[in-house]
């Protein structure tokens, strides 16, 4: 589920070691249920249906998210996958046909993602940042 992509390779961000950003950590505590817990939550809210789920699965998206601490932000942040906006010239899939249904999975992978750094921060991370973080940070 992590690590599948080359995170230097974002546009906005410039990532450091993988000490630095408790990734291997992270990948420990998804894999010892912080992963099956987020999307079982996930799941039982999401708006994917069968077909749309088949797409993720068919690109392997999900092992394209990427988790990190954010030791700025005292947070787990996180890159998560999506299906990009030229989705119809690359010919990705072929069940992919409409802007609706890239806009939900691309939604609904974010929404993914984001439970998944809550559950990790409130239930599995237990590292103290060394800078307290102002109250106006935006969510990721």
């Amino acid at each position: 589920m992590l690590n599948e992509v080359d995170p230097n390779e974002y546009d906005d961000a410039e990532v450091g070691g993988d000490d630095e950003y408790h990734r291997d950590d992270l990948e420990r505590f998804l894999q010892q249920g912080a992963w099956r817990d987020a999307f079982e939550q996930w799941a039982a809210d999401s708006s994917l249906d069968a077909a749309d789920w088949q797409i993720v699965e068919d690109l392997a998206l999900l092992d394209q998210f990427d988790f990190f601490w954010d030791d700025f932000a005292d947070r787990v942040g996180y890159h998560a996958p999506g299906l990009p906006e030229d989705w119809r010239e690359r010919n990705l899939h072929p069940d992919l046909d409409s802007w609706e249904t890239v806009s939900g999975i691309n939604a609904g992978l974010t929404e993914l993602g984001q439970l998944v750094c809550e559950i990790l921060k409130e239930e599995y991370v237990d590292w103290e940042a060394e800078f307290d973080a102002p109250d106006d940070l935006p969510d990721f």
